[in-house]
C-alpha cells in the first residue's frame, strides 16, 4: 500500500476526520486524486431532493458542467425555487434547468411523474436518488409505508424501474443513490423489511433504510449491467444541510467544526455523474471519489442472501411497477 493509499484508508477508518471537511481537503492533495468531472453537454440528469442541501449543490455542479438538469422537489414551489437558485448560481453557462414536482412518499404521484417524464424526454443519462427524511415519530404514507422506507428505498426503486427505458437508451448511463455512513451500523431485519415490529428511533430507522438502499443498489447493478446502466451508491460524509440542522441539532453542535458544506458533500455525486470510472464499474459504494467497503468487520454483520432476496421482492411488490429486466 502506498503512503497516499494508507493515509486515505486511515482517514476512512477514523470517521470523524475522514467524513468531515478535513478528510476531503487532505484527499484532494494526495497523489492520484481523480481528475475533475467531465463536461456533460447534451446529457440529461434527474435529481431528487434538489430543493436544498446536497441535492441543490449537485444540481448546481451538474448544470455548470452543461447538463440539462431536472430538479425534483416535493411541490411546485420548492422545485421552482430550486431551479431559480441553480440558474442564478451558474448563470449563462448553465444547461437547461427544469423544475419537477413530486411527493416521493406517494406511489400515485411517482407513477404520474414517471409517465410525464417518459413522455417528455427521450433519454436519461444520470438519475440521482438523493431525497432523504428523518421523521421524529413513526410516520406512514397514504400508501401505508413507513416514510423513511418509502423515501429512501421504495421511491428510488420505482424511479429506477420506471425510467430504465430512458437509462438504457442513454447507455452508458448512471444511477447514483445517496446513502449515509450510518448504514454501516445497521443490517436488514429478516422477516420485517420495514421494521414494523421494532421500536421506532429516527436515527436508527434512517440508517437502516440507508442500509437497505445500498443493498437495492447492488441488486439493481447486477440486473442492469447487461444494458450499460451503471448503478452506484455514495455517502457524502458529514454535511451541514438543512436536514442535519432540523433533525440532528445536537450532532451538528458537536461536529460543526468539521462539517462539510453542501458543495463538498455533493462532490462525489457530480464526479460519478461523468467520470469514466463510474462507467467501468457498477454496484460500488463510493466516498470522496473512491470505492469503499459496503460493510466493515467492526460494523453490522453482512446481510444474508435470503434477506437480500426478501427485500427485493418486498419492495418490488410494494412498487407494483414491473421490473424492466
Amino acid at each position: 500500500m502506498t503512503p497516499a493509499a494508507w493515509l486515505d484508508t486511515a482517514l476512512d477508518r477514523t470517521i470523524v476526520l475522514g467524513y468531515g471537511a478535513p478528510g476531503l481537503r487532505v484527499r484532494r492533495r494526495l497523489p492520484g486524486w481523480p481528475r475533475d468531472e467531465e463536461r456533460m453537454d447534451g446529457k440529461v440528469v434527474l435529481i431528487t431532493g434538489a430543493a436544498s442541501g446536497i441535492g441543490l449543490a449537485a444540481a448546481t455542479g451538474l448544470a455548470r458542467a452543461g447538463a440539462s438538469v431536472h430538479v425534483l422537489g416535493r411541490n411546485a414551489e420548492r422545485a421552482d425555487e430550486a431551479a431559480r437558485r441553480v440558474r442564478a448560481a451558474v448563470g449563462p453557462r448553465a444547461g437547461r434547468v427544469l423544475p419537477e414536482a413530486c411527493d416521493l412518499g406517494s406511489l400515485a404521484e411517482l407513477r404520474a411523474f414517471t409517465a410525464r417524464f417518459l413522455a417528455d424526454e427521450d433519454r436519461l443519462d444520470v438519475l440521482v436518488n438523493n431525497a432523504g427524511v428523518m421523521p421524529e415519530h413513526r410516520t406512514r404514507t397514504d400508501d401505508g409505508v413507513e416514510l423513511a422506507f418509502a423515501t429512501h428505498v421504495l421511491a428510488p426503486w420505482v424511479l429506477t424501474a420506471a425510467l430504465t427505458p430512458l437509462l438504457r437508451r442513454a447507455a452508458p448511463s448512471r444511477v447514483v443513490n445517496v446513502t449515509s455512513g450510518g448504514q454501516y451500523a445497521q443490517h436488514l431485519l429478516v422477516g420485517d423489511p420495514e421494521s414494523r415490529t421494532d421500536r421506532y428511533s429516527p436515527k436508527r430507522f434512517y440508517a437502516r433504510t440507508k442500509r437497505a438502499q445500498v443493498v437495492v443498489t447492488q441488486e439493481w447493478a447486477k440486473r442492469l449491467a447487461p444494458y450499460g446502466v451503471h448503478v452506484h451508491a455514495m455517502h457524502p460524509g458529514w454535511v451541514d444541510t438543512p436536514g442535519v440542522r432540523r433533525w440532528m441539532p445536537v450532532f451538528r453542535v458537536l461536529t460543526r467544526p468539521v462539517l462539510r458544506d453542501p458543495e463538498q458533500g455533493a462532490d462525489t455525486i457530480v464526479w460519478l455523474a461523468s467520470a469514466p470510472p463510474a462507467a467501468h464499474t457498477t454496484g460500488l459504494l463510493w466516498h470522496d471519489r473512491a470505492p469503499r467497503p459496503a460493510t466493515y468487520a467492526l460494523g453490522a454483520r453482512a446481510d444474508s442472501a435470503a434477506a437480500r432476496r426478501e427485500l427485493w421482492t418486498y419492495v418490488s411488490d410494494l412498487a407494483d411497477v414491473p421490473a424492466p429486466v
